[in-house]
């Protein structure tokens, strides 16, 4: 499979990109700084940034699927480039995205009308982050493509253990964190296997 991710050197792309490289799948990613990703089989690295549709058509091309797993850091860069990550997917033929969002953007259990990031059960202080994350659903859900959002709760850095849980639409009852190996294992699970189409997917301890 010809994979292109988004987000290859943060901490849960790193460990997506780790395994799809193992298990001997053709990889691009576009990264800012190319040196913080060594030479590796089956890996293309192209420098560049998400903003530039030029570099995402050049970089996304003759991909299977994307794998998105950029974070919001301050920025809007992730509402941005969501469109032209569409466009770049559109004029290529692209169906399948699979991108890493937030548990504020699953729907709130004590009022299912409202997201969680606008209910009691979230402790976050801003919900700048969520409304990036939520802007990115409302477009993907807008479109025909085959997406599927993975929504962690909080995510300390931490290998995969096993023994998570997960809900559509709904962050798992009682879920507290997740560790980034976990959401990476379930993010190449969903590539793999493309069991959650259409949906966003709670998970947590």
């Amino acid at each position: 499979m010809n994979v292109f991710i988004l987000g290859a050197t943060g901490r849960v792309g790193s460990k997506v990109l780790t395994q799809a490289l193992r298990d001997h799948h053709r990889v691009t990613v576009l990264v800012r700084s190319p040196e913080k990703l060594p030479f590796q089989k089956g890996l293309a690295i192209i420098e560049g940034n998400v903003l530039n549709e030029e570099d995402v058509l050049k970089a996304s091309e003759g991909s299977d699927v994307i794998i998105s797993a950029l974070g919001t850091d301050k920025t809007t860069t992730l509402s941005e480039s969501t469109p032209i990550l569409i466009r770049a997917m559109k004029k290529h033929g692209i169906k399948r995205i699979i991108t890493v969002g937030t548990a504020g953007i699953l729907n709130s259990r004590t009022d299912p009308s409202i997201y969680r990031f606008e209910s009691s059960e979230s402790k976050r202080k801003t919900t700048r982050a969520a409304r990036e994350h939520l802007a990115v659903y409302e477009m993907l859900n807008k479109s025909e493509l085959d997406w599927t959002i993975i929504c962690p709760t909080y995510l300390p850095e931490g290998e995969a253990r096993g023994g998570y849980r997960i809900e559509e639409e709904y962050l798992p009852e009682n879920g507290r964190e997740i560790s980034t190996g976990d959401t990476a294992n379930f993010v190449y699970q969903e590539l793999i296997e493309k069991n959650h189409i259409g949906k966003r997917v709670g998970i947590a301890y």
